[in-house]
Formats: structure tokens, C-alpha cells, sequence
């Protein structure tokens, strides 16, 4: 059974960095960190910055620490890259001991206007990681619907498909 060291902290730094090319492949095109789905959504920049902040907001309790606060970067595409540089960084100052007891750790949080309480692997794996992959995948969607050309590939680095493929 993998420590929710291994199930989190590097998972997240992976896809931070295929946020960070989403982001930065938006370069060009600032207008689409403004685009939404419909109008009551989160911009893909807000999809972005949640995405982010999920990685500390989850792992951070965790390790049975307190949740750094994200300095104000900003939610242009340079802010953007700062704050999923600043994510990076503070993940990577957790270390795998801090999750020895994480697994049965109480977590005692917030998910919209409900008060939960769950035990740490119930917490990253019904509520932490999945909330984390809804808003990275809402604005790898919100790019790709604005005409950035990215695909499964760029979502997670694993798959490669030759240029042009349809399914």
C-alpha cells in the first residue's frame, strides 16, 4: 500500500508542471484565462489558481502541517506561473516522514458551505485529489475550447498520439 506521501506530493508536482505548459502555452492568447464554460463557472485563470491551491491546501494536512498562504500573485498568466512555481516549492519542503501517521490523521475541513471531517486517506482520495484533477482539467478544457492546440499528451505527459490523430 502506497504511503500518502507517494499518492499525493509527487502526483500533484507532476501535474503542477503540465499546469504549468497549459499555462504557459496560453502565453499568446491571454484573453482565454478569461474564458468560462457559463457564467456563474471559475475563468480557467480561477481554475488554474484552485488547482494550485488544492495541492497545499491537501497535502499540507496531511503532513500535519499548517497550509502556507499563497502570497498574491496575481491571475495573469505570469502570476499564474509564479503561483504554481510557489506550490512547487513548498511541496517540495515536505518530506515522507511528515505522512507516517496521515493515513488515520483526522482532517477536519471545508468543501463549499459543508464542514467535513474525514480520516487522511479519505480526504486525499475522495475529496483532495479529485477536486484538484475537476479544476486542472476545467482549464486544460478552457484552453483547448479557445483554440490552443493540446491534447491528452499535454494533460499528463504519458500518451502520444502523431499529429492530426482523431479518434
Amino acid at each position: 500500500m502506497a504511503s500518502l506521501y507517494d499518492a499525493s506530493v509527487p502526483v500533484f508536482l507532476h501535474y503542477l508542471d503540465r499546469a504549468d505548459a497549459l499555462v504557459r502555452k496560453s502565453r499568446h492568447q491571454p484573453e482565454l484565462l478569461e474564458a468560462r464554460l457559463v457564467p456563474d463557472m471559475f475563468t480557467a485563470a480561477e481554475q488554474f489558481v484552485t488547482a494550485a491551491g488544492f495541492t497545499l491546501r491537501v497535502a499540507y494536512p496531511l503532513a500535519g502541517k499548517a497550509e502556507p498562504d499563497f502570497p498574491d500573485l496575481g491571475r495573469d498568466h505570469d502570476g499564474l506561473v509564479a503561483r504554481i512555481r510557489f506550490a512547487r516549492e513548498k511541496l517540495s519542503d515536505l518530506q515522507r516522514a511528515d505522512f507516517d501517521d496521515a493515513r488515520d490523521r483526522i482532517i477536519k475541513h471545508r468543501a463549499g458551505f459543508a464542514e467535513l471531517e474525514q480520516k487522511g486517506e479519505e480526504f486525499l482520495h475522495l475529496f483532495g485529489m479529485p477536486n484538484f484533477l475537476f479544476h486542472l482539467t476545467m482549464g486544460f478544457a478552457l484552453l483547448r475550447q479557445g483554440g490552443i492546440e493540446i491534447g491528452k499528451a499535454d494533460f499528463d505527459a504519458l500518451h502520444d498520439y502523431p499529429h492530426g490523430f482523431r479518434f
